[in-house]
């Protein structure tokens, strides 16, 4: 199981989201700003927005994926 915060998945806090995949904690980062944003918390709001928007780009959104794989893959486990 590795370890990514909200920060390091484009986020403003340092919430640690927890998976074995990298699929798992990019779901419940998105999760994490769906649930701040209903919540009211404007921090927040301009992440939702970036990953909302992302889809909207494919090989753009696709780059940030990829990425972000390969600072998963890169951490260490624990």
């Amino acid at each position: 199981m590795k370890t990514m915060t909200c920060r390091q998945l484009g986020g403003p806090c340092d919430l640690e989201h927890r998976g074995d995949t990298a699929d798992e904690v990019i779901k419940a980062q998105d999760q994490h700003l769906k649930d701040a944003e209903q919540a009211g918390d404007a921090t927040h709001l301009t992440a939702r927005k970036e990953m909302k928007g992302r889809w909207l780009h494919p090989k753009k959104s696709m780059g940030w994926y990829r990425e972000m794989k390969q600072s998963f893959a890169d951490l260490p486990e624990g």
